[in-house]
């Protein structure tokens, strides 16, 4: 399984005083401490221009209000090779009609979107349901927090039930312990406390619990109830303190000034923690039953309050089987009543407070973050079987090759040779130059020169690449090594057998093929003292690259008794490899197709016409065939992802897929062509040609025709828009490859005896 890497998360952030901003950075931190190993990182949603004083884990700001914000956090997100983004939607905190503007950005992001809905509206207006069902489609999940929820999206919405995840709102993990325990920090201590936390605003009917009290302090009168928020700033924006002042002057006039206090202060979740915990009895008096989740509630039951809470739907599911007293809408007689009743009865409200606490551990934050990190998983591997394409994808009936396009080689390229990475299209000096790279430049090169295209610029830029494997060999041991530093520094005594193996084929081809005899006589030379080590590689496709390296040396100097022997040795031993685990169901040499897959069939076409033996190409046909068959779609060529490749008995990876194995599956395809006539072959290496410019999983083209560069490859999310050597070098040969084969001039491929 593809594992995650990062984790984009939408909403509003703390210091923002909200309730999904809470929630948001809570879940944020929750996910990161899960798996330390994902980078979890969010875009804050901001209600003034100045925004906030975010912490670290904020990387983009929007302005709720500004429409072009949510154009460039897309753009921005789509830049961050994000592999999820989950949104956290309220209608209130996006800008536009009922927050419409937040679908604009969701429509063009390109990795999957998992949405938490921290509302549901049981009867909503049409806006507000066409923008619900819009983003449910637009995500992969949508997660919500009350089993109301479930059902609303499904009758109300028309949302498939297999998109709805119930997560509930996650908690503190806080132990259960007596509330006298805390009550002395708070001047609390011998008081019987109730307690009312969140942000102020009207609909919290606080009132209805004031006019309650005189009723329960004549039996009562060491009751003390706690107040503890902040009007919600957009409450306070447009109204001011009034509802707080209301609240005051009522409590003047009823004469409990001494029995109701006022906590005016947006804590922290320890305070909060604590403030809970010296409480008797949480109560939450909203005054409409359109509330699906509430947080305040959760928080309450997590630490094992006894509740007494108005019938609005959260309360109503998260209260039921003895975990709370449910009273009616704005009736103070009812409430007065069910705080009575809990302060007199001991048993009763102990038991309320355990079987509450109990009912809570499923929603500690720790439990919650490992539910959403399964959700997130599950869509991630979705994404992987089920890419979306950016394009429709349409079949490229006529084929045309795109131009050539040097630039960007030549951006890559300086006096040492051809740096390994680029970000985006800026070469990135900090990882160096490996041999691979500068082997396929030279071979790139010479093939390009065979054509008579770009003599006068890439004349040079042969001899800095073949200078760079020149210093590449290590005299003491015969290995080419393969990294050097930028500093010019070689990082190793010993390459890989690929780099090496590369090299002979690179090597092989100039010496045949280039018509600069100093070039030639240079290459011959590093070819020869390559080839010493060739005895010892061990894996099939250094082997294969050895092999139609030396054939092509051989087309050129057929009379090299010793080449000749060493391509008898290596032959053999690819044999063997083949006749040790050859089944009709896997043709292959080991237990894992992995990439540059297609340079095996490649080099048993070159070895069976070079012996004139028809049971090696017929092998060779097998092993293409097979190939043919698990990595094409309907003519789309789908490479084996890297994620996992493609291990036997298991399923193959999608993602992500890489250039250097569409250009082994051209040469292939065109080599069997050229030996069969059959045209089937042909059409394949077209068909995989095309994967570059669009005709692919995702219809989106790698190929850049204004620089020449080559994304790195395709992730279900996209293109990787860096535009690395091996990708570029990739594009490119398989382009002059197929500009060479349309002009007749196959020696790259087929190598007379």
């Amino acid at each position: 399984m593809e594992k995650i890497r990062r984790i984009a998360f939408i909403g509003n952030y703390l210091p923002r005083l909200c309730g999904i901003a809470t929630f948001t950075t809570d879940l944020v931190q929750s996910v990161q401490k899960s798996n330390p190993n994902i980078e979890c990182f969010t875009v804050a949603m901001n209600d003034r221009n100045e925004g906030y004083k975010y912490p670290s884990e904020v990387k983009f700001e929007i302005n709720q209000n500004i429409f072009s914000d949510y154009n460039l956090a897309a753009e921005y997100l789509n830049f961050q090779q994000v592999d999820l983004v989950c949104l956290q939607h309220e209608y209130g905190i996006f800008g536009g009609n009922e927050g419409e503007y937040i679908l604009h950005l969701l429509r063009n992001l390109r990795m999957p979107i998992v949405s938490t809905l921290h509302t549901v509206l049981s009867k909503p207006n049409e806006k507000q349901k066409k923008i619900l069902q819009e983003l449910s489609h637009l995500s992969s999940r949508v997660i919500v927090m009350a089993e109301k929820a479930v059902e609303f999206l499904e009758e109300i919405y028309e949302i498939n039930k297999s998109k709805i995840i119930l997560v509930p709102h996650g908690i503190p993990d806080m132990p259960f312990v007596d509330p006298n325990f805390y009550k002395d920090q708070f001047g609390v201590e011998g008081k019987k406390v109730i307690l009312t936390f969140g942000l102020l605003s009207r609909n919290k009917g606080i009132e209805y619990v004031i006019e309650a009290l005189p009723k329960v302090i004549e039996k009562n009168p060491d009751v003390v109830y706690l107040v503890l928020g902040v009007t919600h700033p957009n409450v306070k924006k447009y109204e001011g303190e009034e509802y707080r002042q209301n609240l005051e002057r009522l409590v003047k006039k009823l004469g409990i000034d001494n029995n109701v206090f006022f906590v005016n202060r947006f804590v922290d979740i320890k305070e909060l923690c604590e403030f809970i915990g010296a409480t008797d009895i949480y109560i939450t008096p909203y005054l409409n039953e359109d509330q699906i989740i509430s947080g305040t509630l959760s928080y309450a039951l997590g630490l094992g309050k006894a509740t007494i809470s108005t019938p609005y739907w959260c309360a109503k599911e998260l209260l039921r089987d003895g975990r709370g007293i449910l009273v009616n809408f704005r009736d103070k007689n009812a409430i007065s009543d069910a705080i009575n009743k809990l302060l007199a009865d001991d048993l009763e409200r102990n038991s309320m407070r355990k079987k509450a606490y109990l009912f809570s551990r499923g929603a500690i934050w720790p439990q919650v973050a490992s539910s959403y990190l399964a959700v997130f998983n599950e869509v991630k591997e979705e994404r992987i079987k089920n890419p979306i394409p950016a394009f429709k994808i349409t079949q490229i009936e006529e084929f045309t090759l795109p131009e050539i396009n040097i630039n960007h080689l030549i951006t890559l390229t300086d006096d040492t040779g051809i740096l390994q990475h680029a970000t985006y299209s800026i070469p990135n000096r900090k990882y160096g130059y490996c041999l691979d790279d500068n082997s396929r430049a030279l071979l790139f090169v010479v093939l390009t020169l065979n054509m008579n295209l770009y003599s006068d610029i890439l004349s040079n830029y042969q001899i800095k690449y073949l200078s760079f494997i020149q210093d590449s060999l290590n005299p003491e041991n015969g290995w080419f090594r393969n990294f050097m530093s930028y500093n010019r520094s070689w990082l190793e005594e010993k390459g890989s057998e690929d780099s090496h193996s590369r090299t002979i084929w690179s090597l092989g081809i100039t010496s045949a093929i280039s018509s600069n005899q100093e070039i030639i006589a240079l290459s011959t030379e590093l070819f020869h003292r390559g080839l010493q080590n060739v005895n010892s590689l061990e894996h099939p496709r250094a082997l294969a690259y050895s092999l139609i390296g030396i054939h092509a040396y051989l087309s050129k100097f057929s009379g090299d008794t010793e080449v000749r022997r060493i391509k008898d040795i290596l032959l053999s031993k690819l044999l063997n490899m083949f006749s040790n685990i050859e089944d009709k169901n896997w043709p292959w040499f080991n237990d894992l197709v992995s990439y540059a897959n297609a340079r095996i069939p490649h080099a048993l076409f070159l070895s069976g016409h070079w012996i004139d033996n028809q049971n090696l190409i017929q092998k060779a046909f097998i092993i293409l065939d097979w190939l043919i068959e698990i990595q094409f779609d309907n003519n789309i060529f789908s490479p084996i992802g890297n994620h996992g490749w493609y291990q036997k008995g298991k399923e193959k990876a999608k993602f992500d897929q890489q250039p250097i194995e569409v250009n082994s599956m051209i040469d292939a395809c065109l080599l069997a062509y050229l030996i069969s006539s059959d045209k089937k072959y042909l059409k394949f290496a077209r068909n995989a040609f095309n994967w570059f410019i669009g005709q692919n999983d995702l219809g989106i083209p790698l190929y850049d025709y204004k620089t020449g560069g080559c994304c790195d490859g395709l992730s279900p999310n996209g293109a990787n828009l860096n535009k690395g050597a091996e990708s570029t070098l990739a594009c490119l040969l398989s382009l002059i490859t197929m500009y060479s084969f349309e002009a007749n001039k196959t020696e790259i491929l087929f190598t007379k005896k």
